[in-house]
């Protein structure tokens, strides 16, 4: 058996940019092997470019989570595939995220619940047989999505969904009692990407490392956890 093919594996959905794209290049540095999804087959992304600089280290599949057609086809691609963790990064807001909920339109509504809480949750329950059986099945969440936290309103459809993603994976762990998989609803850390906004409070390189530390400390320990990227648990 070659050393490549005795790396630990990570399934990363969402991997093009941002967050994703930052925890691939992570995760390789630290010699794991990366299945990555990408939204457009015929955009070129940094993912791409994370293939070109580490052959046969990085596989690229085409995914847009919200459709369900193309989850059936990537999990019979799937087939016979078992990965060490399973990590769901995607993450949208509302055209205007000022609104209040009273405000935001039914159109607005339905994107962001479709695409921060529904989909992530079709993408572990379809391509959950894949992990290892003490492996990890990690979301991205975020800190917003903190009921206890909630002091300020703002942000009020993209908390919502969050809240909505952290109850969904709560109500799968539960059903998954007794597994010896790892479960991680990880809040990264406000950042400035192109959701998070120029105004974020860390840089990506602050957060990500830190954030797969996080997340590779977790493996074989059962169970669901919600925290941060420095591994601080965030109130429910």
């Amino acid at each position: 058996m070659s050393t490549a093919s005795m790396k630990r594996t990570i399934l990363l959905i969402g991997a093009s940019r941002g967050l994703g794209h930052a925890m691939a290049a992570e995760f390789l540095q630290k010699g794991w092997n990366v299945v990555g999804t990408v939204r457009g087959g015929a955009t070129r992304t940094l993912l791409h470019d994370l293939a070109e600089a580490h052959p046969g280290r990085v596989e690229i599949e085409v995914l847009d989570i919200c459709e369900p057609d193309q989850l059936a086809a990537l999990a019979q691609r799937l087939t016979g595939r078992i990965f060490d963790i399973l990590f769901v990064n995607a993450g949208t807001t509302n055209r205007d995220p000022t609104q209040t909920i009273g405000e935001v339109s039914t159109e607005d509504f339905m994107h962001v619940m479709l695409t921060n809480a529904l989909s992530p949750m079709r993408v572990v329950e379809r391509l959950a047989q894949y992990v290892a059986a003490d492996g990890m099945i990690g979301v991205m969440s975020s800190g917003q999505g903190s009921v206890s936290n909630n002091e300020t309103g703002q942000r009020e459809v993209y908390r919502g969904s969050k809240a909505a993603l952290n109850m969904f994976m709560r109500s799968f762990a539960a059903r998954q009692a007794g597994s010896a998989r790892a479960m991680v609803l990880m809040a990264p850390g406000w950042v400035r990407t192109e959701l998070g906004g120029p105004e974020g409070r860390l840089s990506i390189e602050e957060s990500v490392p830190s954030l797969v530390n996080v997340l590779l400390a977790r493996l074989g320990t059962p169970g669901l956890v919600y925290v941060d990227y420095q591994g601080r648990t965030v109130p429910w």
